[in-house]
């Protein structure tokens, strides 16, 4: 039943997604999904439901407004998270942290299973600069940052993976899937980001696409996209 639950719920948002792709946010800094004006009726910032989102939610909003670096947008963020705490994920595993912003949407997610966010960046600046956006987010405590190359340090994961998010070097996704594909469970999530144009790695395309024990669809969103694998059971 939980299976068949998660998997309703992926599609509502799949919908969602899709009904809102079209869509401009209006932002005046024209970053696609932080502000309201161009989008549909319904498409409402999330609602806090305690003192703990409302304060990582506030910490998501600051950090839009400053310095924007290779981030996600905040409609990725929000189904990100929505996907993530619907399939129950209490260890998820991020491959290119950044300054932290889709990390804060995932850990939302965690924290509300009871579990944990190992991210991994290899920009000591970055490091610093994610590393005070979770204290002022208050996600500290549910995240982990893993300084250093990733297709080195992601050899130290042993444990099963709920799910997976790579937003780090194109080129580096195949060897990131081939590491760590062992260690997601039966029925996780693998999710891709700049699944668009010509950022793709066609070998990673392939990969996520002809395996048997893969299935693979893609989440458009104004000129981004994010591939989601289920790895099947």
């Amino acid at each position: 039943m939980r299976h068949v639950v998660s998997s309703v719920v992926a599609l509502v948002a799949l919908s969602v997604v899709g009904s809102a792709s079209a869509q401009s946010d209006g932002d005046s800094s024209k970053r696609p999904g932080f502000e309201f004006g161009g989008s549909p009726k319904y498409d409402r910032p999330t609602v806090a439901k305690d003192a703990a989102e409302k304060q990582a939610l506030a910490a998501l909003r600051e950090m839009a407004k400053g310095k924007w670096y290779l981030n996600i947008t905040r409609r990725e963020g929000r189904v990100l998270r929505q996907l993530t705490e619907a399939v129950g994920a209490k260890r998820v595993v991020e491959i290119g942290t950044s300054s932290g912003y889709s990390t804060i949407w995932l850990a939302m997610a965690a924290r509300a299973n009871g579990g944990k966010v190992f991210t991994h960046e290899i920009d000591p600046e970055k490091v610093k600069i994610a590393t005070a956006n979770f204290k002022k987010a208050g996600d500290d405590d549910v995240i982990t940052i893993i300084e250093g190359d990733a297709h080195e340090t992601i050899k130290q994961h042993k444990e099963p993976i709920d799910v997976l998010f790579l937003d780090a070097e194109k080129k580096g996704y195949v060897d990131y899937l081939k590491q760590l594909l062992p260690l997601v469970r039966p029925g996780g999530l693998i999710f891709g980001h700049d699944m668009h144009g010509r950022m793709p790695d066609p070998a990673y395309m392939k990969a996520i696409t002809t395996n048997p024990n893969l299935d693979t669809s893609f989440i458009m969103m104004e000129s981004f996209g994010i591939s989601m694998t289920l790895k099947k059971r």
